[in-house]
């Protein structure tokens, strides 16, 4: 019973569609579960506090009051006063389910979590089968949809996971182009389509965030290491058609990237009368982050009093985008002042990032959730990381070059908040890439483990076979005769 139960398991696990399609249902169920508990209102919980600010923002934009706060607002927005501090296009996606249903914050959870419980397993699934192999795709998209971070923060009003759900879809489409052409499996460098997908999912997640904006270029030159590679191999006098598919491709998927931030670029410069390209976090995080105040001791939440308290009287009177450019340019003067407190402030923050561990100014809900999804998970992000550098000489060209983009992604986007401000839900981008590689881990252990017992079956079905034809040949082992010794029948007399 028991083996023919393993044999159905695996009978089914083999049937990707039906695999996949469960593991989306788990996943916005588990979703649509969280946005229920969260409810109707909009409250202080662990984590996402912002998602005050993204409902009080999106009501007032509503009601024909614009990107602005009735009272005076975190960091340091002036009453009545534009802003550029939240996410336009995430402001924008609850002012839209407002509009159509009414001010009811439970509608837009419900939304979120559909849409997320199915795009991060199934994105999941896409990269994962592409640069690991189908079984560790499917394993990734049964790890992202529960992840208890990621069904968390579903339910939250704040723009984490349509900004997870853009890297993502940016990570499948980039290495898309990394696929065979020959094998009918990656773009045609020339076509447009492809490349104006690009552009879309790499605009939308700046829109969400624009820190993801310092890793665009990065993409870029990926790109353009992997496909002039592709174009030329074997090509004699393909340089030109490279270099030019190339440069024009990247052409229009900046194009896409640059028609959706303009318009906020210019909202900004009528709002502040000066050059905002999009949003005025940047200084206010530099300043904070990197303020002598710590030390070389980070600490990742003070109150906003504490906050408010740092920036300096002589400037509290400026306007939101002057005040932002104001604390950039001191954030900037206290590195040059001390450089070496800088470096040893940016050290304190990894245990910060990487926190898996209970903490005693956290509560239970948090410790449970920190512990039962990275924690647990951690160890074989590493090993599934430490694997793919051991089976590196066995990937195919392709699989090469997206695992090095994965590779990329985790080690500059995380040093881009070691040197700036970092905090758990930081990491969580990081942590749907490193999923990819835990599911490489647990499937390599898998592997292994199936062949320890396909081999413990073979030789015991070799020894079985063994003993049985020794059995029918009348083969004595030394020593052991079947028939009574000459003393043994005496004694029996």
């Amino acid at each position: 019973m028991a083996v023919d139960m393993s044999d159905r398991l695996v009978e089914i696990w083999r049937d990707t569609d039906s695999v996949l399609k469960g593991i989306i249902v788990v996943g916005v169920a588990l979703r649509l579960a969280s946005a229920v508990f969260q409810g109707d209102t909009v409250a202080i919980l662990p984590g996402i506090d912002d998602q005050i600010s993204y409902h009080t923002l999106a009501v007032r934009v509503l009601t024909g009051h614009g990107f602005s706060f009735a009272t005076g607002w975190w960091p340091y927005t002036h009453a009545g006063q534009p802003t550029a501090q939240w996410s336009f296009l995430y402001t924008l996606y609850l002012a839209g389910v407002y509009a159509l249903v009414g001010v009811h914050p439970i509608v837009a959870r419900l939304l979120q979590a559909i849409i997320a419980g199915v795009l991060y397993p199934w994105l999941s699934w896409r990269i994962g089968n592409r640069v690991f192999g189908r079984r560790a795709g499917l394993i990734a998209a049964a790890l992202s949809s529960g992840y208890i971070y990621f069904v968390y923060y579903a339910g939250a009003l704040m723009t984490e996971t349509f900004y997870i759900i853009a890297i993502l879809w940016g990570f499948d489409l980039a290495t898309t182009f990394a696929q065979p052409r020959e094998a009918g499996l990656g773009p045609v460098v020339g076509a447009r389509r492809p490349w104006l997908l690009l552009g879309l999912a790499l605009g939308t997640a700046v829109l969400l965030r624009q820190l993801i904006a310092f890793f665009v270029p990065v993409v870029f030159v990926w790109l353009i290491v992997v496909l002039r590679r592709k174009t030329t191999a074997g090509r004699p006098g393909s340089d030109t058609y490279a270099w030019r598919s190339i440069f024009l491709g990247l052409l229009l998927t900046t194009g896409v990237i640059a028609a959706m931030i303009l318009p906020w670029t210019a909202r900004n410069y009528r709002a502040f009368h000066r050059l905002v390209p999009l949003n005025t976090n940047a200084g206010y995080v530099f300043f904070w982050a990197n303020n002598p105040v710590y030390g070389t001791h980070f600490v990742p939440i003070l109150s906003d009093q504490e906050y408010q308290a740092l920036i300096p009287p002589n400037l509290r009177g400026l306007d939101e985008a002057t005040l932002d450019q104001a604390l950039l340019e001191k954030g900037i003067q206290f590195i040059l002042d001390d450089p070496g407190r800088y470096a040893l402030l940016s050290l304190s923050r990894i245990p910060v990032y990487f926190e898996f561990w209970p903490t005693a100014d956290s509560g239970l809900a948090s410790n449970l959730s920190r512990v039962f999804s990275f924690g647990i998970l951690l160890p074989f992000m590493i090993y599934g990381i430490i694997v793919s550098t051991r089976q590196w000489r066995g990937f195919t060209d392709s699989q090469r070059s997206s695992v090095a983009l994965l590779y990329l992604f985790i080690v500059v986007y995380s040093l881009i908040h070691l040197l700036s401000w970092a905090l758990v839900r930081y990491r969580l981008p990081v942590d749907a890439i490193l999923i990819v590689f835990a599911a490489n881990a647990i499937d390599t252990i898998a592997t292994r483990v199936e062949a320890m017992r396909s081999l413990n079956r073979l030789v015991s079905e070799r020894s079985r076979t063994l003993v049985l034809g020794m059995g029918r040949s009348g083969y004595e082992p030394p020593g052991h005769s079947i028939a009574p010794s000459v003393e043994g029948q005496r004694k029996d007399r």
